[in-house]
């Protein structure tokens, strides 16, 4: 059914080590795999070992340091802890998260919301554990603290010597989500031509349809409040950390209004709930652009802001 070559590829791209790419396979119900010698797979996936595109395991390790750090949000704003330790362990330097607390929501929808999108964070990262096996990276250590305020600071949110706490209200938290709710949306986007096993992109896919459900819910939060100003700000911030392309979009934009005589007039504010190019096609960050924006720093760097010390894994630079 396969030639030797494609099965060699799909073992060596389906995890990061050789334990978890026969998990994958028996997994996936690859069982013919097994008549295979161990001397050609081993042979060829040593020799195919420097391709220079990541394998789809670090990819999905990239995904799961990004889900560490959704979840643990979401936790703490609607429980008032992190993961439990079980969760946290895996390749790689674990650290602890620095900040976080429970958030006084006084709108019962609001705090359903949160509730729901803390779920789902928290599959995630069952989700993504569970697929990667003995290749998942741990969680590396969070600041949850003085990054939303360098993040605040660099949007001009708060005045230098101020402090943001994304925990502290109802506005706050939905600002601090929206630091990031975005990015996660496309850095799915961004990595699904990366992942070349149809079931692992399948998985990625279902991931980035509930992101993209949960930055719209954000979104409109925003806007229903009216915080079009501190949502632009931090759409600009994200703009200036990810490379010179204008790509971020806040919750609302200028259109041209047509007069119906063929010219146009000086134009009409209207909402940008769905941030999308003029094919309505969301828009991609790279991991490098995804790590400038959560290492909060615009240079190529491997650590900084909400992961002070790195990610874990294979790809941990940005761009």
């Amino acid at each position: 059914m396969f030639g030797n070559k494609t099965v060699v590829d799909m073992i060596d791209r389906s995890a990061e080590n050789p334990a978890d790419r026969r998990n994958f396979l028996r997994a996936a119900g690859v069982a013919g795999l097994g008549t295979v010698g161990a001397g050609l797979i081993g042979g060829a996936v040593a020799s195919s070992a420097s391709a220079a595109a990541p394998s789809d395991g670090a990819v999905l390790n990239f995904a799961l340091n990004l889900e560490y750090l959704e979840a643990e949000f979401y936790s703490y704003a609607v429980h008032g802890r992190g993961l439990n330790s079980r969760l946290t362990t895996g390749t790689g330097e674990r650290g602890g998260v620095v900040g976080g607390s429970k958030v006084p929501f006084k709108s019962k929808n609001l705090k359903r919301y949160a509730a729901e999108i803390a779920g789902d964070e928290l599959a995630h990262v069952k989700f993504l554990r569970t697929a990667l096996g003995g290749a998942k990276v741990s969680r590396p250590r969070i600041d949850l603290r003085t990054s939303f305020t360098n993040a605040a600071l660099a949007a001009g949110l708060i005045k230098k010597g101020q402090k943001f706490n994304p925990f502290a209200d109802e506005q706050s938290f939905l600002l601090g989500a929206y630091i990031f709710e975005d990015v996660g949306v496309t850095a799915y986007k961004g990595a699904a031509p990366l992942i070349t096993n149809k079931t692992y992109l399948e998985a990625a896919a279902g991931i980035l349809a509930v992101e993209a459900y949960h930055a719209g819910i954000i979104r409109e939060a925003l806007y229903e409040r009216e915080l079009f100003a501190p949502a632009a700000a931090i759409s600009a911030a994200r703009d200036s950390l990810d490379g010179p392309k204008d790509l971020d979009q806040g919750i609302r934009r200028r259109v041209a209004a047509s007069t119906g005589r063929g010219d146009e007039s000086s134009g009409r504010i209207v909402a940008n709930l769905v941030p999308t190019d003029k094919n309505g096609i969301a828009y991609s960050r790279s991991p490098g652009q995804v790590l400038n924006i959560v290492y909060l720093n615009p240079a190529s760097v491997s650590q900084g802001g909400f992961f002070p010390k790195g990610v874990n894994g294979a790809v941990t630079q940005s761009a």
